[in-house]
């Protein structure tokens, strides 16, 4: 019996299905009917840049919408006129495209348009990691195709972040989409309404901070985002948030986990992998040592910084690293907190939470450093001490001094009672800090202690806050 080989007739058919915009002129309704990600208009300019000669890598976790936003482009181009016929959308990871090179599969598609133009094609290659090498055969197509461009994703982050770096300098540029912040969340529910804009004195100067006019309900909306929030297509499915586990933990957590190369960092057992995971995900915001993390995930600790450096360039998990209580790092880090980049990734893996369940503190503290963890300029760190502990402090990357503190709570009874707040008055008088803020459940307002001017604000709107002056300032970079 002889094999038979795909033709370039099936292979030719393929592309003009997954480009439907050639005949009808716009991208399919139902992703026209999504809302696009905030982060779209951020993505936008990359995409259109012609005179910086290079190829955009759109990389980010699992699910969070890198395909859905490359439609949005394609729909985009269309409307500022580009010629549908020159906007080309190939997804690697199917099966008919295998042992095709990139090149090849661009010269199909330009046949199968129909165009003879030799130029300004809009080439995207979704799902690009199925691609062996795929970071030598984009920069040869950037090298050998200079009028046109370029655009690849891929949800294997670690390995096309370490592909990129290594091998794209001077000709991608890498754009990673994170999982949704609060803002965006707020913003996909058509929940603007809610939200009022205010200002707040913070580290000497007026900023612009959130509030809400229906608090209760923005609270709610903070809990629902905590359990599901992460991903687009999870906040409007009632099917998915029925049983999150099944959705994220096999489509997300166990792809990542046991499918993206984690053998790119020399990991074989990704049974370990998936302990340590699951130990770190249960206990998001705690702090662990090299040694206490070995005994509880039973990985040996030889192995345990590889994992988390993998697990770390996957966007699962950000380590925090720790400072004294006079504001001065250690030479060494024995201890270290780590966080979900995603907080909805732990209700996935065990239960949703409410908002008294004994780990919703460490939830919302998890929720709220995923907003931080938005800023690629920024480090988070925390205080620790003897007897002491300040959530998030940052310091001032000239002198390394703390220049503000944070503390996170999920209550309000340091509202009324700030001379409880011990450890962070006595974090402020050593530092010479005089506006801490502390998050609480519903409380808002100035309240003096002593020395120390103490902001108390929502966890909720300063989640939401962090989350829209990051997009913000990302907009003027």
């Amino acid at each position: 019996m002889m094999i038979q080989k795909i033709s370039k007739k099936q292979v030719s058919d393929r592309i003009k299905f997954e480009n439907p915009w050639w005949v009808s002129g716009h991208i399919e309704d139902d992703y026209n009917e999504m809302t696009r990600r905030l982060y779209f208009d951020l993505f936008k300019p990359l995409v259109y840049e012609k005179d910086i000669r290079r190829a955009v890598v759109l990389m980010g976790p699992r699910r969070v919408g890198k395909t859905v936003m490359l439609f949005h482009m394609v729909e985009d181009m269309i409307l500022e006129g580009i010629n549908p016929k020159k906007i080309i959308f190939i997804t690697i990871e199917n099966p008919i495209y295998n042992n095709i090179t990139l090149e090849q599969l661009f010269l199909y598609a330009k046949e199968a348009t129909g165009l003879e133009d030799k130029n300004d094609w809009y080439v995207i290659f979704d799902e690009i990691q199925y691609c062996r090498n795929w970071e030598i055969h984009l920069k040869s197509l950037v090298d050998s195709y200079r009028q046109d461009k370029f655009i690849v994703s891929g949800s294997a982050a670690a390995a096309l972040k370490f592909a990129s770096t290594e091998s794209g300098a001077g000709r991608f540029t890498d754009f990673l989409l994170p999982p949704l912040t609060f803002n965006e969340y707020i913003s996909l529910k058509g929940l603007d309404r809610i939200i009022t804009n205010s200002k707040i004195q913070w580290k000497g100067h007026i900023s612009d901070f959130y509030s809400s006019s229906h608090l209760d309900e923005l609270n709610k909306h903070f809990i629902d985002y905590i359990n599901f929030g992460g991903y687009p297509e999870v906040i409007f499915s009632e099917k998915i948030q029925a049983n999150p586990g099944r959705y994220i933990r096999q489509d997300i957590v166990d792809k990542v986990l046991l499918r993206d190369l984690p053998s790119l960092y020399g990991i074989n057992d990704t049974r370990e992998l998936n302990s340590l995971f699951t130990t770190i995900a249960y206990n998001s915001g705690g702090e662990f040592s090299l040694e206490g993390l070995s005994k509880q995930s039973q990985v040996p600790k030889s192995t345990l910084k590889k994992y988390i450096e993998y697990l770390e360039a996957a966007y699962l998990i950000k380590k925090v690293k720790r400072i004294d209580q006079s504001g001065k790092r250690f030479k060494r880090d024995n201890f270290f907190k780590i966080y979900l980049t995603n907080p909805s990734l732990r209700s996935a893996l065990f239960s949703p939470i409410t908002n008294t369940d004994e780990m919703i503190g460490n939830m919302v503290e998890t929720a709220i450093f995923a907003q931080w963890m938005h800023r690629d300029w920024f480090t988070p760190w925390y205080a620790r001490w003897k007897n002491g502990e300040v959530d998030m402090v940052g310091l001032n990357d000239a002198t390394l001094k703390p220049i503000w503190a944070l503390e996170i709570k999920w209550t309000d009874r340091y509202y009324n009672k700030p001379n409880e707040l011990k450890s962070l008055y006595k974090f402020c008088i050593e530092n010479e800090l005089n506006n801490p803020i502390v998050t609480t459940i519903s409380k808002e307002g100035n309240r003096n202690y002593k020395e120390l001017n103490i902001q108390f604000v929502p966890s909720s709107t300063y989640a939401y806050t962090i989350g829209k002056n990051t997009l913000e300032k990302k907009r003027k970079k």
